[in-house]
């Protein structure tokens, strides 16, 4: 790494506090970089260049032409990087090699999406009925936003929030996650490289509990942005109520995928191992929930378990891994309580469920894929989200039965449905309250689509126009033509 610091203020900045934090690699638990541990001194600090940047300086009265250069930029040199960046991601992340490729890929192509979309058209004139009166909506930068992001998808979540946030003209402070900021770092100083001014786009490390929370408490923060679990998006929600700032939550998940017994059987199997593996289930979209009809179940579960048995578990930089190790210690004692949580309720555990300690598993955070069968709809390994490779398969009678379980969580941000019988596919997705869906397919996720939950899965939309949306504010013009004296005081 060429720079442990912070970036505030267009420069590379130690910590005010001198905090540091080591960043272990999952797979192996040796130590890839020591990096700044910010305060909430130093986000102080931060809203304080941006403040300056928005109110003082040129960015939100650039042109949209020059925030899209810098854009277009921006995500040329991230291609240019791909392959370095994929390796980073891989190693502090833990997931297989292939799966970053992607992910860079996409965060390029989200900056150049938005690029695209800065100099689009924006707002709406009207014809009011009166001819002297001109009335126009145009759409304006909120301001200063923070943005706090996971960990799962380290450069990705940074793209979904930087991109719209800055096309739009605001200054943005981008919050990484503590265990996975190196690829953060790395886009700073692409930033740095291709010219963004001082204080429009501002990188923090560090804690939540600290630097995240004063994001979303600071009086001069106008929008705070946040991608994570459910209960710290409450503490966000609650934090940004001092000055009624502006919120988007992207929140946890317990997503549903419906099996029908007229699915392709080897496209639904595929996909049921797809929709919870990727990403070794640290996704806030997996489909942590199978539910099977009862009529394929049969056939169709020892058919997946053991298919789950041959998934090839282990460093992600290793060509014939198919599924990396979880993120961090902690992270995988939680998901192996679960496991435990799971055995103590009754539900049958088919295959995992285990740690992998020995050989090339020993350094690392690995569990093996698990799957329980035999669940009721009120265990908490059905009801909670797990974010990890653990999946739990639910049984349905028919069309009704199956939407019945489906939406019977507080989650609701996303769900998919195997079938050949499209009319019934579409009824079924059409009745499941979530925001993002899939049919014949799982987790495929496009720059131009919205995306966002129902219910306890957050508030807001990202990616598409809908992200652009946003990131700015809506103001009414009215302009009189023909200005004359009113005439509705007698005495003047």
């Amino acid at each position: 790494m060429k720079t442990t610091n912070l970036f505030l203020g267009g420069e590379w900045t130690a910590p005010a506090e001198g905090g540091t934090r080591e960043i272990l690699n999952p797979a192996t638990g040796e130590r890839l970089a020591v990096v700044a541990d910010a305060s909430a001194q130093d986000a102080e600090i931060a809203v304080g260049h941006a403040r300056k940047a928005f109110d003082e300086g040129p960015w939100s009265r650039t042109r949209a032409q020059e925030r899209a250069a810098l854009l277009f930029k921006l995500a040329d040199r991230i291609e240019s990087r791909a392959e370095d960046l994929a390796k980073m991601e891989t190693q502090n992340n833990g997931k297989p090699l292939r799966e970053s490729k992607f992910d860079v890929a996409d965060a390029a192509g989200c900056f150049r999406y938005y690029a695209g979309l800065a100099t689009k058209p924006l707002g709406q004139t009207y014809d009011v009925g009166d001819p002297s009166i001109t009335s126009m909506v145009v759409r304006e930068p909120i301001g200063v936003c923070g943005q706090i992001i996971p960990w799962n998808f380290p450069l990705l979540m940074a793209a979904w929030k930087l991109a719209p946030g800055l096309a739009a003209g605001n200054c943005c402070i981008l919050k990484a996650a503590e265990s996975t900021p190196l690829t953060a770092i790395s886009l700073f100083e692409l930033m740095a490289e291709v010219g963004f001014p001082p204080g429009v786009a501002q990188l923090l490390l560090g804690p939540g509990d600290t630097v995240g929370h004063a994001l979303a408490a600071h009086p001069a923060v106008d929008k705070v942005a946040f991608t994570g679990g459910t209960a710290t998006g409450r503490k966000i929600l609650q934090a940004a109520t001092g000055n009624l700032k502006k919120v988007t939550l992207e929140l946890g998940g317990k997503s549903p995928n419906i099996i029908f017994d007229d699915a392709d059987f080897d496209v639904a199997l595929d996909y049921a191992l797809f929709g919870i593996f990727a990403g070794q289930g640290e996704v806030c979209s997996a489909g942590s929930r199978l539910l099977v009809q009862k009529s394929v179940a049969e056939r169709f579960v020892p058919c997946l378990a053991e298919a789950a048995r041959h998934i090839v578990v282990g460093d992600g930089m290793d060509p014939d891994t198919e599924m990396g190790p979880l993120i961090t210690r902690a992270h995988l004692d939680r998901v192996m309580d679960y496991v435990e949580i799971g055995k103590n309720e009754g539900a049958e555990l088919l295959t995992g469920g285990r740690k992998l300690t020995e050989g090339r598993f020993a350094s690392g955070n690995f569990v093996s894929p698990t799957l329980f069968a035999n669940t009721r709809p009120d265990m908490r390994i059905v009801q909670e989200e797990i974010f990890g490779p653990v999946l739990a398969i639910q049984l349905f009678e028919d069309e009704a039965d199956a939407v019945r379980l489906a939406n019977n969580t507080v989650y609701g941000l996303a769900g998919g449905v195997f079938t050949r019988d499209v009319a019934k596919g579409l009824r079924v997705l059409q009745r499941l309250r979530a925001g993002i869906t899939w049919l014949n397919t799982y987790h495929p996720t496009f720059n131009e689509a919205p995306w966002g939950g129902y219910k306890q899965s957050g508030t807001g939309r990202e990616l598409g126009t809908y992200g652009l949306d946003a990131y700015l504010e809506t103001k009414q013009i009215n302009i009189n033509l023909n200005p004359q004296r009113l005439g509705w005081y007698r005495n003047i």
